[in-house]
């Protein structure tokens, strides 16, 4: 197959025109000019050819959540997921029970990728975090990090956990950070850490901050708490909800000067009412308000997000005056890069998997490719 006549989103994050070829699932050529013959031969119509998305933080959609351990709720997910143009999907479990959790990790782990987006990994939010910034996780099952517990679910999970959320402050954190640093992202999460303690769970192995602003101490110039941390650890990267829900536009503009795009990493943190109409739902086994792009419990605390990642995008651009092709990095080559699959997708690079969205000039999907297939 050759995709001609699109503008090539380049691992050096700028467009270039010309063509795509690919050949067994992969990207096989990528050029200005391809000679030669193919079977099938699209015209790309001027499209933008950007790198399937990479979703790492979400719980759901369609009215679907990883928690609900189904292989079934895990093909939706995925057939709505490259629906939309994400084609790698890392889905995170919530602050449940050991035995559900247990089921959770196993239905993942067992979960064979046929059609639609692929299961890249497991986000493991929950139950390592603070009560007092639990956000809408169950307060009841959150426990101390448990080094055995994450390696008995990782087991059941055939390693595909990526992520895992702790809360540094709280008892036997550091140490988890010291045994497990070498095997998993160790995220910071749903936290009342200061910055010595947060700085303290940088330098020693953590990495990545779940979801910036939200469940976590506001930026104070006096107590500059996980976010200032988080900046000047030039290590970590940091997690963007780009809903127009979760982060004013002028805090998204500002994080992107403050940390770089190349550190920031563009997340949906969708539940299962995203691609459905507004009602009530369920996350983590709460109630679920749904009103436009908003999702809240029954107090007002906003749980999750209603938009998927591509909308997400779109919001980043359009609303929030974030560059395009930094904000396509931040949903593409940056979270690929922290999960460890970059060898294999994020980029429209030869030997990759042919992971593929064509968008038009105004960010709308006109086609998307998972191992060079059209979904």
């Amino acid at each position: 197959m050759i995709i001609k006549n699109v503008q090539i989103f380049g691992e050096d994050k700028c467009f270039t025109e010309g063509a795509i070829e690919v050949k067994d699932g992969k990207f096989s050529t990528v050029g200005r000019n391809i000679s030669g013959e193919a079977e099938e031969v699209i015209d790309g119509e001027g499209c933008f050819a950007i790198p399937g998305l990479v979703d790492i933080h979400f719980h759901g959609c369609v009215g679907e959540d990883f928690c609900d351990a189904a292989p079934e709720a895990i093909a939706h997910m995925a057939e709505y997921e490259a629906s939309v143009g994400v084609t790698s999907m890392c889905p995170a479990t919530m602050t449940l029970g050991e035995e559900e959790l247990h089921r959770i990790m196993a239905n993942g782990g067992a979960y064979e990728s046929r059609k639609g987006a692929k299961l890249a990994g497991i986000n493991m939010e929950g139950p390592f975090i603070s009560a007092k910034k639990k956000g809408a996780q169950a307060a009841t099952h959150i426990r101390p990090c448990d080094v055995e517990l994450f390696r008995a679910f990782q087991k059941e999970a055939n390693g595909l956990i990526k992520l895992v959320d702790i809360a540094p402050e709280e008892d036997g954190a550091m140490e988890f950070i010291d045994a497990v640093r070498d095997e998993v992202v160790v995220s910071i999460a749903h936290t009342t850490a200061d910055y010595d303690t947060a700085s303290e769970a940088l330098n020693r192995g953590a990495s990545h901050v779940t979801h910036l602003y939200n469940a976590m101490p506001p930026l104070n110039h006096r107590d500059p708490g996980v976010i200032g941390a988080a900046r000047d650890a030039g290590h970590c990267h940091v997690e963007l909800i780009c809903d127009g829900v979760h982060i004013h536009p002028s805090v998204v503009r500002a994080t992107f000067e403050m940390f770089g795009a190349d550190r920031v990493i563009l997340i949906s943190d969708s539940m299962r009412a995203t691609g459905l109409t507004d009602g009530q739902y369920t996350l983590g086994g709460q109630d679920v308000f749904v009103k436009g792009p908003k999702a809240t419990l029954a107090d007002g605390t906003i749980a999750g997000s209603a938009t998927d990642l591509m909308g997400c995008l779109r919001v980043a651009v359009k609303e929030m005056e974030i560059p395009f092709e930094d904000a396509i990095a931040c949903a593409t080559v940056n979270p690929a890069k922290e999960i460890g699959i970059y060898d294999t997708c994020g980029s429209i690079t030869p030997g990759k998997a042919a992971d593929l969205v064509l968008l038009d000039e105004e960010m709308n999907v006109k086609a998307v490719f998972v191992n060079g297939q059209k979904q």
